[in-house]
């Protein structure tokens, strides 16, 4: 199955989208903060500029099944982020900014070192607030040969302006659904529209790319795969987001169910989050996952 960007990239489409992604950076408008910082000048409200950052790229084993599969995912981690979660796991690369800038030649020569080390696809991590960079790359590393499948793994943050530049780029799209609640939204991940973002932004993707596929050996090549992390004392909305996304999205949606929370970054200081889940509050999910026919997907153990 070839990958969807070659057609856009063919008819000269995806080159008019990375003007249109770096025209955007003047006035940034790319995720939902929308802060209009000319980011070809200066940081954004996302800590960053002209040029990506990025604290890492790997073959990555750790990822759902399809998506890691056999030879791993070429994952590359980006820095910064659009939100400021106070239990970020990752926060040495999303909050504190632990990093180095590439340029678009090197960030097109990175998507071509993962393809040939055999990875089933490039999964792209945290990537909303640098998706015209992104682009750049990509137009520099498809005539060099790049042909994976991309993964758009995001925080779910997204605004519908950016994924309407990924239209027919991205193959599969991997977002949390963090939260239920626009009020712990705020005071957990520092924006108060969340909820509304995130929602708007997960229909538009499963509009793109459809319900998982995958092929022969169960290699997701295609499809939506929608991530959610119980949190403690039931902060994350669990139970109202399974009822959305059965009943807005798809009851045959691909779903992972993630039991990994522990107090990182400045959850210790928040009453609430300053330990790890219980069984029985991963039960509870369990439950629910049942109570809205959501049979699709991953459950982790504790």
């Amino acid at each position: 199955m070839r990958p969807s960007y070659l057609a856009l990239y063919q008819n000269g489409e995806l080159e008019k989208r990375v003007g249109e992604g770096l025209s955007a950076l003047r006035c940034c408008v790319l995720c939902p903060r929308r802060c209009g910082v000319d980011r070809t000048l200066e940081v954004g409200a996302c800590r960053s500029g002209r040029l990506a950052q990025i604290s890492s790229f790997n073959v990555h084993q750790g990822e759902e099944p399809p998506i890691s599969g056999s030879r791993g995912s070429g994952t590359i981690f980006f820095t910064y982020c659009n939100l400021r979660c106070i239990y970020c796991q990752n926060y040495p690369i999303s909050q504190i900014g632990h990093g180095r800038t590439v340029t678009a030649e090197g960030l097109a020569k990175i998507m071509l070192d993962l393809a040939h080390r055999g990875c089933h696809n490039l999964n792209l991590v945290t990537p909303s607030h640098l998706v015209p960079q992104i682009l750049e790359a990509l137009l520099l590393a498809i005539p060099q040969g790049f042909r994976l499948p991309i993964v758009y793994n995001t925080s779910g943050y997204d605004a519908l302006e950016t994924l309407a530049l990924l239209d027919g780029i991205v193959d599969i799209y991997l977002p949390d659904m963090r939260y239920a609640d626009e009020h712990v939204a705020f005071q957990l991940s520092g924006v108060g529209d969340y909820v509304a973002r995130n929602r708007e932004a997960v229909r538009e993707m499963a509009r793109q790319v459809g319900e998982l596929q995958l092929d022969e050996d169960g290699i997701a090549k295609r499809g939506l795969i929608i991530r959610h992390l119980v949190l403690p004392d039931g902060l994350a909305g669990t139970q109202e987001t399974f009822r959305f996304i059965a009943e807005e999205i798809s009851p045959t949606t691909s779903l992972s169910v993630m039991a990994q929370y522990f107090p990182a970054y400045l959850a210790s200081e928040h009453p609430l989050l300053g330990r790890s889940i219980t069984i029985e509050e991963y039960a509870s999910a369990s439950d629910w996952l049942e109570e809205h026919g959501l049979e699709n997907g991953w459950q982790q153990g504790l």
